[in-house]
């Protein structure tokens, strides 16, 4: 009997602590990505959208290189195998969905593309999880989706329901609509890696996939758009957007979904405005309000309330 009840216990401490560790991670990832929506509108008349996002993973892949070149050659069997597998996940998870992105940061402004992409991708998600990995929507999860949905859409309106009410969907919309629907995708195909596949050559494999099908638009682009306007300033965004926003922040992101599920960290997306509204205060000196302080209580909430399981 004592011996079943302290295997129950340590079971119940080892799920625990892949909870905690999986919700920090979840969290880290954010926390990198909130620069990622100010990013694609602040460098619009610098460098076209396809340009910036080949650049990106072209970056997050050179860096991954030497790290993941040992155990790519190990596994290359395992790759071929399952080709097809990762032809979709590197199209959804690095071709489409920051292309989307670049391209909507040309038409809407920064707010539109992260509370558009952060309130749709886990609607998505908890949708998309449910159809094909069977994952269980319970009430718990409801009501923290709506408590997240809740405090995105305070926040845009900042308190009033007479702006919420003439808010309407422009062309960058719908971009980055189409750009949360391709991440949810994603999130669904990193749920169903590969065992053999190391988490480092998954990322390598499908960073450079992902850049290869990148490679026609670029060259496309290159006919029709302005040239670059290199800088330092635009080199280190560069940086930024392939060792920080794609390497390190997606490690984190699929770590996290290997422990908690797509669904329950994709809600953790919601994040990502708050962040950025803290980076905006902290590095440009914006207003910090009561309307910030309300809707991050209700997001945070909601993230808390939907990964309970009582």
């Amino acid at each position: 009997m004592r011996l079943t009840q302290a295997l129950l216990s340590q079971q119940y401490m080892n799920t625990k602590k892949e909870l905690v560790i999986g919700i920090s991670l979840a969290v880290l990832a954010t926390i990198i990505w909130s620069g990622n929506f100010v990013v694609a509108r602040g460098v619009i008349k610098q460098i076209p959208p396809v340009g910036l996002a080949f650049y990106r993973w072209a970056t997050a892949s050179l860096i991954l290189l030497p790290f993941a070149w040992k155990r790519f050659r190990a596994e290359k069997d395992v790759l071929v195998q399952h080709k097809s597998y990762l032809f979709w996940t590197a199209l959804t998870g690095v071709t489409l969905f920051n292309t989307f992105v670049y391209i909507a940061g040309h038409h809407s402004p920064a707010i539109n593309l992260a509370l558009i992409g952060t309130t749709s991708s886990p609607v998505f998600s908890i949708v998309l999880a449910a159809i094909f990995l069977k994952e269980r929507i319970n009430a718990w999860r409801v009501v923290g989706v709506l408590l997240c949905l809740a405090g995105i859409l305070y926040l845009f309106s900042q308190g009033s329901w007479e702006r919420l009410k003439t808010f309407h969907f422009s062309a960058g919309d719908g971009w980055i609509l189409i750009g949360a629907l391709c991440f949810a995708i994603y999130n669904i195909f990193v749920r169903r890696k590969p065992a053999g596949i190391h988490p480092l050559n998954f990322l390598f494999t499908v960073f450079s996939l992902g850049t290869l099908l990148l490679l026609p638009f670029y060259l496309i682009e290159l006919s029709h758009a302005a040239p670059v306007q290199w800088s330092a300033n635009l080199i280190l965004i560069i940086l930024y957007l392939g060792a920080g926003a794609s390497m390190l922040a997606f490690l984190c992101w699929n770590m996290s979904i290997a422990r908690l599920g797509a669904a329950r960290t994709a809600l953790f997306g919601n994040l990502i405005p708050l962040f950025s509204i803290i980076e905006a205060v902290w590095w440009l000196g914006e207003q910090f309000t009561m309307v910030h302080v309300f809707s991050g209580i209700l997001v945070i909430a909601g993230v808390l309330i939907a990964n309970l399981k009582k």
